[in-house]
């Protein structure tokens, strides 16, 4: 039996053993935030219920700051990772980038592939968990050709002051078109440990995410989408993997032969003692210990490995297409009309050792506090490419880096201001003169205006090792760069948040230079000094009671010579009823979901180095992309139904049918309509 069955009857026995009592989450923000009430956001009974009331909070591990789960059902991105802001190559799973520009702010190490960042479990986003009770989350949903998705989480505490958690997410998505499955299985494990005296914490993270996703290169000719000879999708021809049998959407099944396997696992501890102040509530029947920090030591072990793969095993009749596929497109001569496979890979190690101190100015504020700290990285590389078995080449890196950091933050204790203030510095090792920083001020202005917040960030960041000459996937040997200079960035950024309007304004300006991409497919440059301004609205509109629309759009521009296109505007709509119809359980949503995006040269993939790359072809939409949804919530059981790309609806040339694709790249339609149902179930165990 292989782990993934052993899981898979690991869910059966948590639903034999579960009860049936309901949970009740608080909201928290999202695609629209926290602009809605209604569907979205309501309390639920969470504060009320008696004999099956549970307590859940949670903290991520850089912040103090405790929250309470997500109730709301307006976004099913929250759920999923399929979000509206993002676009994928056409099936879930697939290479994703996000429509808002977001350039990469941190300084460092980078091993350069993020085109799968969407679908991997990080260390930075993992919660930590507190429960009164044991509780247990299951998630199920199916989709349009076979596609699956299975969430399994589990949290309780073991002591009151010992709590763990478990989660286990699968993708598993056929594809609509050849050659476009994807196999996505993610695993984390927590423990938060805190000493009865409240001086010593504990923290452990494991975190591991095995990625597979087949690779078809696009369509050969887009055209093909309007021949009555394709009638069928499946069967249109494409670049790579021509003609491979397709996955039957079993889930125990990850065969890829010409595709993309990325595996990433990390192990972290953190081990935190505090001296302060004792103190204690006594009450009728118990005397409840406090403790106030004053100083705090902190050390930090983290081990991770990364395993970046391309490989194309393909047999006839597919071998002789794929060979021409690499001599056209990654310049790749000497093995065209070959049989033999490609392989290539970058596998990195990366161990380090953070020791930090705290203070806090004052001891019964635990939001305000200063942090200092140095860490020491030991980076190891083994890379390698095989093409036609006679050209191996293998090496490896051992390198290190240090760097030091400081953190402030002061969130005051009447709530009005919120200060943050960070920063790093590579001192020695394969990123010195790396640094970047950080500063944002927000502040209540009053319950009219609300929230008003400005900042300001600046990075100096050695580009991913893929532009390395050291790196496998480095194809760009006719350049004639000795290696690129660091990258910086500058990002202003200003927002005002009005919650009693439903309101969120804000406004971002980049300032770039030396910014590292990729053009035709494997080709590697470095722009000069440019500049993009973006100014975004999220808001809810009340049309009629309980009719509602909210919105969050975004335009952009950039100005000066640059390889980054990004559309004017990006805009997702969402339209409709949010009630109960008078039911006391009920919490229900539905209505349609609308996405622009305007014309503009959207990158393309290159699946040879896992790249987006900069295009100068337009590609635009026929259509907004529109939905049709219907979320509900009964307490603790929440049901979305959801008919996605209704705008592919077409009558010619092949009849009716949904085939009128859009195209989020270039040769990479979006697929046709998809018909997406699931749950989410949360039980008191």
């Amino acid at each position: 039996m292989n782990l993934r069955q052993i899981i898979i009857a690991g869910v059966i026995l948590i639903l034999s053993l579960s009860g049936t009592r309901a949970l009740a989450q608080l909201p928290i923000g999202g695609r629209f935030g926290n602009i809605g009430s209604g569907a979205g956001g309501g309390k639920d009974s969470l504060q009320h219920r008696k004999e099956d009331t549970i307590t859940i909070n949670f903290r991520y591990l850089d912040s103090s700051k405790l929250y309470q789960l997500d109730s709301s059902i307006l976004d099913l991105g929250r759920k999923l990772p399929l979000r509206s802001s993002w676009i994928n190559l056409g099936n879930n799973g697939t290479a994703a980038r996000p429509l808002v520009f977001t350039p990469r702010m941190q300084s460092g190490w980078d091993p350069g592939w993020h085109a799968y960042d969407l679908y991997t479990f990080t260390v930075d986003e993992t919660k930590m968990f507190h429960t009164t009770k044991p509780y247990t989350e299951l998630g199920f949903f199916l989709a349009t050709r076979g596609e699956q998705n299975i969430d399994v989480f589990h949290t309780r505490n073991i002591r009151p002051n010992w709590n763990y958690s478990f989660q286990y997410r699968l993708i598993n998505a056929p594809g609509t078109f050849q050659n476009q499955n994807t196999n996505h299985n993610n695993y984390r494990f927590t423990s938060w440990y805190q000493s009865r005296n409240k001086r010593y914490q504990n923290f452990f993270i494991l975190t591991a995410s095995v990625l597979g996703s087949s690779e078809n290169g696009g369509l050969q000719n887009p055209k093909d989408l309007d021949s009555i000879q394709y009638s069928n999708q499946a069967t249109l021809p494409v670049q790579l993997g021509q003609n491979l049998v397709q996955p039957s959407g079993n889930f125990f099944s990850s065969k890829i032969s010409t595709g993309t396997k990325y595996s990433t696992a990390t192990f972290l501890m953190r081990q935190q003692y505090d001296l302060g102040q004792k103190d204690s509530i006594v009450t009728d029947s118990s005397v409840i210990p406090l403790f106030y920090p004053r100083l705090r030591l902190e050390h930090t072990m983290a081990y991770s490995t990364y395993h970046y793969r391309f490989f194309d095993l393909a047999q006839p009749p597919s071998y002789a297409l794929d060979s021409a596929y690499y001599a056209d497109k990654l310049g790749l001569a000497r093995i065209q009309a070959v049989t033999d496979s490609i392989w290539r890979q970058d596998n990195w190690r990366n161990f380090s050792n953070d020791f930090s101190f705290y203070t806090f100015p004052d001891a019964k504020n635990p939001q305000q506090f200063l942090k200092l700290g140095a860490t020491l990285e030991l980076l190891t590389g083994n890379f390698d490419t095989t093409t036609k078995g006679d050209l191996i080449t293998a090496h490896k890196l051992n390198t290190q880096n240090v760097f030091a950091h400081g953190e402030y933050r002061n969130r005051t204790r009447n709530q009005k201001w919120d200060i943050e203030a960070n920063g790093r510095l590579y001192l020695n090792g394969l990123d010195a003169g790396d640094y970047n920083a950080y500063i944002s001020l927000k502040r209540l202005i009053s319950r009219q205006v609300g929230y008003f917040q400005a900042g300001f960030e600046n990075a100096n960041r050695t580009p991913g090792f893929v532009f390395d000459r050291a790196s496998s996937f480095n194809n760009d040997t006719a350049s004639q760069h000795s290696g690129f200079n660091k990258e910086n960035t500058t990002h202003l950024f200003a927002s005002l948040e009005r919650p009693q309007h439903h309101l969120l304004l804000s406004a971002s300006y980049y300032l770039m230079t030396n910014y590292s991409y990729f053009h035709d497919y494997y080709k590697e440059a470095q722009a000069p000094v440019f500049n993009i301004l973006q100014v975004s609205v999220r808001k809810q509109f009340t049309l009629y009671r309980h009719w509602k629309w909210r919105t969050n759009t975004t335009i952009q521009q950039v100005a000066g010579s640059s390889p980054v296109h990004v559309p004017l505007i990006v805009s997702i709509n969402q339209v409709g009823y949010d009630g109960n119809f008078g039911l006391k359980n009920l919490v229900l949503s539905f209505g349609t979901e609308l996405r622009y995006i305007s014309p503009y040269k959207a990158d393309g993939y290159s699946p040879g180095v896992g790249q987006f790359f900069s295009q100068n072809s337009t590609v635009s939409q026929k259509l907004p992309d529109l939905t049709l949804y219907l979320h509900m919530r009964i307490r603790s059981f929440t049901a979305y139904l959801r008919g996605e790309n209704v705008n592919a609806i077409a009558f010619a040339p092949h009849g009716f049918g949904f085939y009128n694709n859009n195209f989020v790249a270039p040769n990479y339609p979006s697929p046709g309509l998809i018909i997406r149902f699931g749950f989410y179930w949360g039980f008191i165990n």
